[in-house]
């Protein structure tokens, strides 16, 4: 289990109310779908022996950074397997750092990539995971700090409309709360 500190967050700025909602806004449910998407944002994740899982291969500024000269030494690449229990409930994450956007941008093809290392790192870490499926998941808000970096499901509201992000993926989810996301 890693070591992780909780965190507070404010609310993403895309997180505006969109005139194409045609639903009422309605309460962020206790637990929230994410549709299983192949080939897609969500492409890993799903049901295995102990529970559900996410996974995903994603890059991330430490908290608080501002974007200046030498940004590209700051934004990392992580590999991400978090896992819950059947009832959506955190268990335990998994997370590796595969290098910086400059190290991939010094050497961006080939198997010593910093994206094919954590590609190959995530893949490592799903075939880890006992009878393991891809499908739909319903998983419980959490939160961890690693490396200065905010993981997690984070709920909050924004002018009346109640929205989830995955952090520091950016995925968002809101009404009608079917498990489809926003980027």
């Amino acid at each position: 289990m890693l070591p992780f500190r909780l965190a507070t967050i404010a609310p993403h700025p895309h997180h505006a109310p969109r005139d194409d909602r045609k639903v009422s806004a309605m309460a962020v449910p206790e637990v929230i779908p994410i549709a299983y998407e192949p080939h897609g944002r969500t492409e890993a994740i799903g049901q295995y022996a102990d529970g559900q899982f996410i996974g995903s291969v994603t890059y991330a500024f430490p908290k608080g950074f501002e974007l200046d000269t030498g940004w590209e030494d700051h934004k990392r690449l992580y590999s991400v397997l978090h896992t819950f229990d059947a009832d959506g409930r955190y268990r335990d994450s998994e997370i590796w750092c595969a290098g910086t956007w400059a190290e991939q941008q010094r050497a961006p093809h080939g198997p010593e990539s910093v994206l094919a290392r954590a590609r190959a790192h995530l893949a490592t870490m799903l075939r880890s995971l006992p009878r393991r499926t891809y499908t739909d998941i319903a998983i419980r808000p959490f939160q961890l700090t690693v490396d200065g970096v905010l993981f997690g499901l984070l709920t909050g509201e924004d002018e009346g409309e109640p929205w989830a992000e995955l952090y520091p993926d950016l995925l968002g989810f809101g009404a009608p709360w079917d498990g489809t996301y926003d980027t």
